[in-house]
């Protein structure tokens, strides 16, 4: 997936400058000189993992206005906000909201590219943790009604005995369970069933407290 460094400030010597730090460092750059047409430019996002260089004044829809329509369409977009004129409670409220960072300018080259740097190893991180987490639940959906019984008594931590008397079945019929869920999932350890087991169950969390993009 494309990563791609969007900076929208208003004054084109800014754009300029940021452009030619961040392409210097290896990253991908799109300037945009308004909050309006970074909008129109939503469709693409779906195709990249991007980060977000904000200005906070701006005319026409501000900086944190655009960041207030973001989170009101649901996009988590990692965001570093740029001001000349910062102070303490609007950098306190982005901040709570979900931005990364808060500079002010003249900020330093370095620390700005290190936090690009960091929002996208985090969005990696996010990615990464996204496929395991459908992967684990393609291997679940493999298992009957009864092996998925049985394998949330031996992810609570219950022994054959007690999942057989759960269950009103034999303890060998419970082995032969487990031996068909180890096959299932393709866990060739408790440890890899456990990590299964989990990464379905915080997918599962994730989808009930969110609907972000």
């Amino acid at each position: 997936m494309i990563e791609m460094v969007y900076v929208v400030d208003d004054d084109e010597a800014v754009r300029d400058s940021l452009r030619w730090l961040l392409e210097g460092n290896g990253f991908r750059v799109t300037s945009l000189e308004s909050a309006e047409r970074f909008l129109s430019n939503l469709p693409k996002l779906s195709n990249q993992m991007a980060c977000l260089i904000l200005d906070v004044r701006m005319p026409g829809m501000t900086g944190t206005e655009l960041h207030e329509e973001l989170l009101e369409r649901g996009y988590r977009i990692p965001l570093i906000f740029i001001t000349g004129h910062g102070n303490v409670p609007m950098a306190v409220d982005s901040m709570k909201k979900g931005a990364v960072d808060f500079l002010e300018k003249p900020f330093n080259d370095e620390q700005l590219c290190a936090l690009v740097a960091k929002a996208f190893q985090q969005l990696r991180d996010d990615e990464e943790k996204t496929l395991g987490a459908k992967r684990a639940k393609e291997l679940l959906a493999r298992l009957t009604p009864r092996e998925q019984q049985v394998l949330e008594r031996i992810v609570s931590g219950r022994l054959n005995k007690q999942i057989a008397d759960d269950l009103n079945i034999s303890i060998k019929t419970v082995e032969a369970h487990r031996a068909n869920i180890m096959d299932k999932i393709e866990a060739r350890t408790m440890a890899d069933l456990m990590k299964t087991a989990l990464a379905a169950s915080e997918a599962d969390a994730r989808a009930a407290g969110s609907g972000t993009m």
